[in-house]
């Protein structure tokens, strides 16, 4: 008795006894599943939206996000952005320009590299 049966996640054809996504080990599966995962750093619940992959959101979390001290840990101390409009450098510490009271990078914490708009005169570059 085969009763053709389409799985909603895979879309492929099933029997009755094969539609269930464990008995055909569906790897689309993650698509319909609507269980929340937890971190398994900091034990919080770590939403997923319909069609995403929990082990990558998951992964994502603990990069960006988790509390835990292993994942804190793991982040990277630059994170001091240079204001310079097209540099993606990043210091450790801060460089603040005595004039116009921005961060910068090293190559560019002299008013002059920066094109600074500070209330002082920027002085020569010797």
């Amino acid at each position: 008795d085969f009763l053709p049966l389409k799985c909603d996640a895979c879309e492929q054809i099933f029997c009755t006894d094969h539609i269930t996504y464990a008995q055909h080990h569906c790897t689309s599966a993650y698509k319909k599943d609507v269980q929340v995962p937890v971190c398994p750093l900091c034990n919080t619940p770590v939403p997923v939206r319909r069609g995403e992959m929990p082990d990558v959101v998951v992964g994502e979390h603990i990069d960006r996000d988790c509390k835990s001290d292993p994942a804190q840990r793991k982040r990277k101390i630059f994170t001091n952005k240079c204001m310079k409009a097209g540099c993606k450098q990043k210091e450790m510490m801060k460089v603040i320009c005595d004039q116009c009271h921005q961060n910068y990078c090293l190559k560019h914490r002299h008013p002059l590299d920066h094109n600074c708009s500070g209330a002082g005169r920027p002085l020569s570059k010797a």
